[in-house]
Parts: structure tokens; C-alpha cells; sequence
């Protein structure tokens, strides 16, 4: 991950930055798809572990001591914001038809979703140099991701503590492909409660849940970062592995049953499909999204292309 293979800056680099926050900020609407998924296969999730990985201590030091010319210079905010300003339109124009489709229409859209989280699986692997190692990580991954999607939402309370360490841990998950960040709020049983605060412009309420992305983001990022350059391979494949596991979470054909113990009101099964004009709507909408990441796939190799020739 040197700074040496990093793309020119120009203003075609922050299109392709900002089309990559939009399919970010689509996948993240909804609990159970990542948006580090899309990072992944749009080629800028190195870089955004890198970015994220520059605020740190030294950077705190030259704020503090006003020297700001150096901390414009040390952080990539060009990169961040426009990123950012891609993945909060995807969340403000999408967060009303994909909250309505959840509401009425879950089994096409969780079909779509699988398709998209299906061809991740495969454009990724097809990068990757297999052994025995990454294998068993892939295998550790996909187990560790199927038992976390499986969890049963519960009721939660909604002090400043129990908010600030459930925006650590989705903060966390949002980084990892395949294990999204609202899905842990939905486990935690802060997602409604979230959901409501912003949009009844409430931020004081949710003021700790960020609080508690940004510490838990920043020693993550560093984790993470050391785990991509020392260990890439198996890295890799144990993210292969979170997206594999996150399939169990994005079948769209459910059954609820009671759920077991204090506090679950259901639990969420796992059905095969009668074979009828849902499930075939179900089979193209899955067809589309495997398509869809494809298409994105191919246009990022051609990128990436382009700017090798550029820096050759």
C-alpha cells in the first residue's frame, strides 16, 4: 500500500471516488449489506483504510499547535470529503424507497442484494492467490460472519455508554466486506432508535453513537492496515470469508418463528421458495445485482489499467 501506487488526483479520479461513496452509501441503507463490500470491489478500500489511518496523534499535535498548512498536507481530505458527500446523497436519496421496499417488497430486494453480494464473492476471489492458509481463513471468516448475521435483534437501552460502545462495534463492521455497520445497530437494538434520532434531527441523542465510531475507527484502521500490508493474502481471504457468511443474512426467502429466551420477540429462518412468479422475479432481481457488480467490477480494472499506463 505505498503512496507510490496511488492514483493521480485529478478530476477524473474524484468522479470514480464519488460514484464509489453512491454505491457505498446504496449497500449501507440497508442492515446486512456492507458498504465496505462495495469499497472492495470498486478498488478504493485500501486507500480509504489509508486515509482513515492519517488521523492520528501527530495530526492532533498540529492542530492543537495551529499549524494547519501541515495538516491539510497530512490528510487526504479531498478524498474523504468527496467520498463522503457520495456515500450521504446515496443515504438521502435511497433511505426512503429502500426503507419502503424493506416495509413491502423485502423478498425482491434481498434477491437483488444476494446477487450483488454473490458477485463480490467471486470477482474478489478471482484476485486473490489461493493456499491451504487463506483457505482455512476464508473457512474461519465465513463461520465467524454466518453466527454474527444469525443473532437475534434485542431490546436494548439507550444510554450514552450502551450508544457509544454499539457505534465502536458498527463502526468496526462497517469496514469489513460482507457485515455492515447498521446491522450491528440492529442486533444492538440501536438501529430504530438511530434511524428516528436523524430524522428528527435529534443529533444530541446520538451525539455518544458517534462518539464511539470515531474512537473505535481510529485503532481499527491501524489494525486493519498493518493485517493488508504484512498478511495481505490471508487477509483477504478472511474477508472473502465475511462475505460469504453474510449470505445467510441476505436470503430473501424467510420465515419467522418465536424466538427463544427473555427479550426476542422473533427469530428469522431460512427457507427454500415455492417456484412461482415471486421466485422468478426473486431469480432476476439476483441475476441483475450479480450483473450489476460485474459491470462495476470490469469498470474498475479499467481504471486501474488506465493508471498504470498513466504512471508507466
Amino acid at each position: 500500500m505505498a503512496a507510490t501506487n496511488r492514483p493521480p488526483r485529478g478530476l477524473r479520479h474524484y468522479l470514480y471516488v464519488a460514484f464509489s461513496g453512491l454505491t457505498m452509501g446504496a449497500a449501507d441503507v440497508v442492515p446486512g449489506v456492507s458498504g465496505g463490500t462495495m469499497a472492495f470491489i470498486m478498488g478504493i478500500y485500501e486507500e480509504l483504510v489509508d486515509a482513515l489511518k492519517t488521523f492520528n496523534w501527530r495530526l492532533l499535535l498540529m492542530l492543537v499547535r495551529l499549524r494547519l498548512r501541515e495538516a491539510v498536507t497530512a490528510v487526504p481530505w479531498r478524498f474523504l470529503a468527496v467520498l463522503g458527500a457520495g456515500i450521504a446523497a446515496a443515504v438521502l436519496v435511497l433511505a426512503g424507497p429502500v426503507g419502503w421496499l424493506l416495509d413491502h417488497h423485502p423478498v425482491p430486494l434481498f434477491a437483488f442484494f444476494l446477487g450483488l453480494v454473490l458477485a463480490s464473492i467471486v470477482t474478489v476471489a478471482a484476485r486473490l492467490r489461493w493456499s491451504v492458509t487463506a483457505v482455512l481463513c476464508l473457512l474461519l471468516g465465513a463461520s465467524a460472519a454466518w453466527w454474527l448475521v444469525g443473532l437475534v435483534p434485542r431490546d436494548m437501552p439507550h444510554d450514552a455508554v450502551t450508544l457509544f460502545l454499539s457505534g465502536a462495534a458498527a463502526i468496526t463492521a462497517m469496514m469489513l466486506p460482507g457485515i455492515s455497520g447498521s446491522f450491528i445497530l440492529l442486533v444492538l437494538g440501536q438501529y430504530e432508535f438511530a434511524i428516528d434520532a436523524v430524522r428528527d434531527r435529534d443529533f444530541l441523542a446520538i451525539l455518544p453513537l458517534v462518539k464511539g465510531a470515531i474512537c473505535g475507527i481510529l485503532p481499527f484502521v491501524r489494525i486493519l492496515s498493518w493485517l493488508l500490508r504484512r498478511h495481505h493474502q490471508i487477509t483477504i481471504a478472511l474477508l472473502i470469508g465475511f462475505m460469504a457468511g453474510s449470505l445467510r443474512k441476505v436470503w430473501p426467502f424467510k420465515a419467522f418463528v418465536p424466538g427463544q429466551g427473555e427479550g426476542s420477540a422473533f427469530r428469522e429462518i431460512n427457507v427454500l421458495p415455492a417456484v412461482d412468479g415471486a421466485f422468478w422475479l426473486a431469480a432476476g432481481l439476483c441475476v441483475l445485482g450479480f450483473l450489476l457488480v460485474l459491470g462495476l467490477n470490469r469498470m474498475a480494472q479499467t481504471r486501474r489499467l488506465d493508471i498504470d499506463r498513466e504512471l508507466s
